[in-house]
């Protein structure tokens, strides 16, 4: 069993079986108390691209999961015009440029360090490593002040923890715990929103037009989808290309870092599934859904199609970032992420050859991750 099974059966022992027994139906399911299952690429893509039959807001959507919480108006839970509006000028904080900017700033202490333990042979924990940088970033989004990334990074584990499969809305109980760790990040982006400072996101915003509502509700969102993502992936990443024997190859061809950060995208799929909600009825595949339907896109199974883990693959353009979303809601933070990935990998690419000493598989968790992940350099 390779070790990207162990992680998806360690954080999910029942929902990851049925998930891949799920692939063998056929490019589309129906699945009683889950909904209508998308097993195929291009028919994901299809949904992606339909804003008007299948949505982010209304019955079985993202929306339900996620209004509650942070409000009606932050990207995760808009459609139409006002969902363009808005994308539209949140996309101007997060330019390839800005982004490189923005992580080449606060990750130079971070990275530095990094650097000096890999080369004194030190041995380093990619996890741990890596939930201090992404918490640093999106604290510098956000505009917070403070160095406890490692517990920031666990109250957002908190809060996805709570969606499995079968989720459809959060219970109060649970709305109410989640309220408890975002609205005082809410408060910290309001106040940030009000200094007018342009050198932060907030301020930014608040020069683009957006309104201070919008300010805190689109800090809540950066801070659940621009964490764990980032975090968790970076030490998949050297595993994979460790354990296929191509972190050498990466290493001595800086040009192969994009096609390693896809490749590894496509295979670990960070974003195992996606959620829309069925607007108009019409069909997926063949399969009726009706308004009310809720479509499950198993993008995990979406990308496993096209096999393992392999640096020589070409991505058909169905296949295309699919972990991120496709058309209008693809995901706005994307070169952010990209910037952040980038700079940690040259990091560590520079330090190979690296050995993996030890890792751990976490448990409980939404996105499949290692709990621990050491590293050390070679001799």
């Amino acid at each position: 069993m390779n070790w990207e099974t162990r992680l998806y059966l360690a954080a999910h022992p029942f929902a990851y079986p049925l998930l891949r027994g799920l692939a063998r139906r056929g490019p589309v399911v129906r699945v009683p108390g889950v909904g209508v299952v998308v097993n195929d690429a291009a028919l994901a893509r299809s949904v992606l691209m339909d804003g008007e039959n299948f949505r982010k807001d209304g019955p079985g959507s993202p929306g339900e999961l996620w209004t509650p919480v942070l409000g009606p108006s932050v990207l995760l839970n808009m459609e139409g015009e006002a969902h363009r509006a808005l994308r539209r000028r949140l996309t101007e904080l997060f330019t390839p440029g800005y982004a490189e900017n923005l992580c080449a700033r606060v990750l130079a202490g971070p990275l530095a360090v990094l650097a000096d333990r890999l080369e004194r042979g030190a041995a380093v924990d990619l996890v741990d490593t890596m939930r201090l940088m992404a918490g640093a970033v999106i604290g510098e989004v956000i505009g917070l002040e403070t160095d406890d990334y490692r517990g920031l990074f666990a109250q957002g584990e908190r809060i996805v923890s709570m969606i499995s499969l079968r989720t459809r809305r959060l219970s109060p109980r649970q709305v109410a715990l989640a309220r408890a760790v975002l609205d005082p990040l809410g408060d910290v982006a309001a106040r940030s929103y009000t200094s007018g400072d342009e050198g932060t996101v907030m301020g930014r915003m608040r020069s683009l037009g957006l309104s201070e509502d919008e300010a805190r509700g689109a800090a809540g969102a950066f801070f659940l989808t621009g964490t764990e993502t980032v975090a968790t992936f970076v030490p998949r990443l050297v595993a994979l290309l460790t354990d296929a024997g191509e972190l050498g190859r990466v290493a001595a061809d800086p040009g192969l870092l994009d096609r390693a950060i896809d490749e590894g995208m496509r295979f670990s799929t960070p974003t195992p599934v996606m959620l829309r909600g069925v607007h108009r009825e019409t069909e997926i595949g063949g399969t009726r859904v009706r308004p009310g339907d809720r479509v499950l896109i198993a993008t995990h199974n979406c990308c496993r199609a096209y096999g393992p883990f392999d640096l020589g693959l070409t991505h058909p353009p169905e296949l295309r970032r699919l972990w991120f979303g496709a058309g209008p809601h693809f995901c706005i933070g994307y070169p952010l992420a990209l910037a952040e990935i980038r700079a940690v990998m040259t990091v560590l690419l520079g330090a190979a050859p690296l050995t993996i000493t030890h890792r751990r598989a976490a448990r409980g968790v939404l996105i499949p991750t290692y709990a621990n992940l050491t590293v050390r350099k070679a001799p």
